[in-house]
């Protein structure tokens, strides 16, 4: 494979993690959002893999194995249970309407480019195309932290900005030293069962996730 056809492949992919980060801003079923989340970590793993192979960088094969098992297999597992066990079945609801918040979205994308111009300009890496990307998926998944209601997709919006975070590492980089990948991958995954924990609590307590309504109770106390 040369570098011009990895290139090319690397921005197909990114392209790819693009397009279901805004799937998952405007999805409003939880159990879409969960396919989605693990269809982005499955575009990233791939991509780490062939960017280890073009840079000869032999940490990101394990960086590619971890995203596929954690994000692609585990976590969303993790969810699937979470929400099975609570019960969840109807649609989330998000504060702002769904075109206001593509149009959001969108602005976030160009931002991204007009920031990372400089850097693109100056780098060599086959990878420079695709910081701009790794950026917007950073931002749109805060923009779905801050936008929707429900505590279970606020957590899978922070799960997206971490591979957000992931793709900028390895775009700008070649990825960051494997102990601090591995400690990483620890800390998500022990915040996963931290965060299951911590709904059933909330769940039992107030009998539902909704932000806006714990608040609501807060209020009246």
């Amino acid at each position: 494979m040369n570098l011009q056809t990895a290139a090319y492949i690397n921005s197909f992919l990114a392209a790819a993690v693009l397009l279901t980060a805004f799937g998952m801003l405007v999805q409003k079923r939880i159990y879409s959002l969960i396919h989605l989340f693990a269809w982005q970590g499955f575009f990233l793993s791939v991509s780490t893999a062939i960017v280890g192979y073009v840079a000869n960088r032999h940490h990101l094969y394990i960086s590619s194995i971890l995203t596929l098992s954690l994000k692609v297999v585990l976590l969303p597992y993790i969810l699937y249970v979470l929400i099975v066990r609570l019960k969840i079945r109807k649609e989330v609801e998000a504060i702002v309407n769904i075109p206001m918040t593509m149009l959001i979205g969108i602005a976030l994308v160009i931002f991204s480019y007009h920031l990372t111009a400089p850097v693109r300009e100056l780098s060599t890496l086959i990878t420079r195309s695709t910081l701009a990307i790794a950026l917007a998926t950073v931002m749109i998944g805060l923009l779905m932290m801050i936008t929707r209601r429900h505590a279970v997709t606020q957590i899978i919006g922070f799960l997206a900005m971490e591979n957000g975070l992931f793709f900028a590492a390895t775009s700008a980089t070649y990825g960051m030293p494997l102990v601090v990948e591995l400690g990483v991958a620890l800390d998500i995954l022990i915040a996963a069962f931290i965060f299951g924990i911590f709904f059933f609590h909330i769940h039992t307590t107030f009998d539902s996730l909704d932000v806006e309504q714990m608040a609501r109770l807060k209020e009246g106390d």
